[in-house]
């Protein structure tokens, strides 16, 4: 998503400079991340320039594919995201760095990177499926592991822990 920067000055004194654009972020399929698919995203706000500084103030909302933390089956996540970003044509951006203001390099702005980290940033840890269907298939049990829930936990004596349950019932008689 590219905006001319005489788009933004143009009628900076009268209003903001408004988007509202789909944009294509589907590069964030092919990286290293949990994100199985993700169609193209909403993005709508506005552009206010502040001395040096332009300030965009903005809205992504789209759906993403996340595999379940249970089962790895496909889970459909809707998101929406505020975000604000800053660029600045300020030559004194040193100190500005740690504040995360951007520099303005050349006539255009790119605002798809920074759309791009944002939804990264957003991404949870880990989602569930509901289907119940999905649920009941799935395996309980396996080579070295069981799945035990909290309804459904029995008390379970370790059998190293034996011989110290004996003792502690000798202990109550």
């Amino acid at each position: 998503m590219k905006i001319p920067i005489g788009h933004i000055k143009k009628n900076a004194g009268n209003a903001p400079f408004r988007f509202d654009e789909q944009v294509d972020v589907s590069e964030l399929e092919t990286m290293n991340n949990d994100i199985r698919e993700i169609g193209p995203v909403h993005v709508h706000g506005r552009a206010d320039e502040q001395g040096n500084d332009i300030v965009f103030t903005f809205s992504i909302e789209g759906n993403m594919v996340l595999p379940c933390a249970r089962t790895l089956v496909n889970v459909p996540y809707p998101f929406a995201i505020d975000a604000l970003e800053i660029f600045s044509e300020s030559p004194y951006n040193d100190e500005d760095a740690e504040n995360e203001i951007h520099p303005i390099e050349g006539e255009v702005l790119d605002l798809t990177p920074l759309i791009k980290e944002n939804i990264l940033l957003e991404v949870p840890y880990r989602v569930f499926s509901d289907d119940e269907e999905v649920i009941s298939q799935a395996p309980f049990e396996g080579e070295g592991w069981e799945f035990i829930s909290e309804d459904n936990q029995e008390k379970k004596t370790d059998p190293r822990m034996k011989k110290l349950e004996s003792l502690l019932k000798d202990e109550e008689e």
